[in-house]
């Protein structure tokens, strides 16, 4: 057998294996009429901790984040795991409570309860929606297929690669729910992880432990002002784009909010943390660096390109098939969230009360892919994929961040006060990071400023404009 061909035949195996055990596990549990949206975006409420910490970790953990961290080829990314932590723990213990408390099926279900009004829900959803569609689906798509390209030396172009993971992908999510999102992240995660810990240490072992050579910016953990990551960014904006990520993401709450109780979501997202801190650091930078040594500045490409160094060619099919898991899930997870965005907050908010929720979130998902297939040529020209994500992200995160804050620290704030906040604090970030082109902050003290200046901007109008005096609740649930 040739060695493409036994690459593919072991790809195929594994793909279909943990196709196949999603589908054991997943069998049987029907849909229940009583509650369709519980069932198909929340499983039902019944994941155990084990498969809220994998599809948490999977969902996170992707093309994205394996080839744009490692394509700075730096240390100094890391800070981006080690950070998370804390989001990690800012969701367990003050958001979920919140979140199980008022039982929300989405994270905006939250602030239609706490500013009583079903359009800040709608609004606040649909920008999620909007960053989904826009940012993240097409990364995740591009990121794949140019792993596929780089690591293998194939022919097939990105875009045809891309609409491969988006079939794929978007099966999973339209004919399973969340359920089979989340089982198949597991299985995915399990073999991502040991996959992605062994390149690291054939990575090492191809240098012989041996640093010597990289210029040592690319090794410091503490970045100067010229630096993807300043040291002193990790004080303000930081710890505020990680909240918003890992606390207000409908992507990823919507894992720890479908377990059976609070506590056992906790246990989930405490074992994510541990994973995040002990596991993903070393995955996302250190190939990365040992590429720089071995190949020059490569940039994204580095690390397929280190992967089909060191690997031996009987586990390239594995970690292909590992990859494709990754991308698969990040994407399919990402498509299931958009679905319950959509169906929860704006269809059912405006249109239909009811609707057949799996149909609806098949024709919505449809749609949502083909404009994230036509938009992939777009990140095929980014500099820096993990860059250019988070500077576009930054657009919503903060001002929808304020959004949250505001509503869980005060009562008595009108919505439409919320809502100019977070136009006027998008607004800000547009014109500081893309009108600007001698920029006197970087982009993250930039989010800092504008959490503080949406915040601001929602209790100042909120008593100016709307004569309501907001009402410290900081306790109140």
């Amino acid at each position: 057998m040739s060695n493409s061909m036994l690459q593919l035949s072991v790809f195929l195996f594994i793909t279909a294996l943990i196709a196949f055990l999603t589908y054991l596990k997943c069998a049987g549990h029907g849909r229940s009429a009583k509650d369709s949206n519980k069932e198909y975006f929340l499983a039902g409420g019944g994941l155990s901790w084990t498969f809220i910490a994998g599809s948490i970790t999977l969902t996170n953990l992707s093309t994205d984040q394996l080839i744009g961290m490692n394509g700075n080829q730096m240390a100094l990314l890391a800070w981006w795991e080690f950070s998370a932590v804390f989001g990690l723990v800012i969701l367990a213990k003050i958001f979920l409570p919140v979140y199980y408390k008022n039982g929300c099926t989405t994270t905006t279900e939250l602030l239609e309860k706490r500013y009583k009004d079903r359009h800040i829900r709608a609004v606040i959803g649909g920008l999620f929606l909007l960053g989904n569609i826009f940012i993240f689906l097409p990364a995740v798509l591009y990121t794949g297929a140019l792993f596929m390209q780089s690591m293998f030396g194939v022919e097939i172009s990105l875009l045809t690669l891309a609409i491969v993971f988006a079939v794929v992908g978007s099966a999973y999510s339209i004919f399973g729910g969340l359920r089979a999102v989340a089982v198949s992240d597991t299985y995915s995660g399990i073999l991502l992880l040991s996959m992605g810990m062994l390149v690291v240490f054939l990575a090492l072992g191809a240098i012989n432990w041996d640093f010597s050579g990289i210029p040592k910016e690319r090794l410091t953990l503490i970045g100067d002002n010229d630096s993807p990551l300043p040291w002193h960014v990790l004080l303000t904006g930081m710890i505020f784009i990680q909240t918003f990520y890992w606390s207000t993401n409908q992507t990823i709450t919507q894992r720890a909010m479908a377990a059976p109780s609070l506590k056992e979501a906790q246990k989930g997202v405490f074992a994510a943390a541990t994973l995040r801190l002990m596991i993903i650091p070393p995955m996302i930078v250190i190939p990365g660096i040992v590429s720089y040594k071995l190949f020059g500045d490569v940039g994204d490409a580095a690390y397929g390109m280190i992967v089909n160094d060191v690997l031996p060619v009987w586990l390239s099919g594995a970690f292909a098939a590992a990859i494709a898991a990754a991308v698969l899930s990040t994407f399919n997870s990402i498509l299931n969230s958009s679905a319950a965005l959509y169906v929860c907050d704006l269809h059912e908010n405006y249109l239909n009360a009811k609707p057949n929720v799996a149909k609806l979130s098949g024709i919505a998902s449809v749609v949502f892919v083909i404009i994230a297939i036509a938009l992939v040529p777009v990140y095929a020209r980014a500099e820096s994929i993990i860059n250019t994500i988070q500077e576009l992200y930054g657009l919503l995160s903060m001002p929808i961040l304020s959004t949250f804050i505001v509503g869980l620290l005060f009562k008595n704030v009108d919505s439409k006060a919320a809502i100019i906040a977070v136009v006027s604090g998008t607004l800000l970030y547009a014109a500081f990071v893309f009108g600007v082109n001698d920029k006197p902050f970087h982009y993250i003290h930039m989010m800092f400023i504008t959490l503080i200046f949406s915040v601001t901007i929602s209790l100042f109008v909120n008593r100016f404009v709307y004569g309501k005096r907001a009402i410290l609740i900081f306790r109140e649930n």
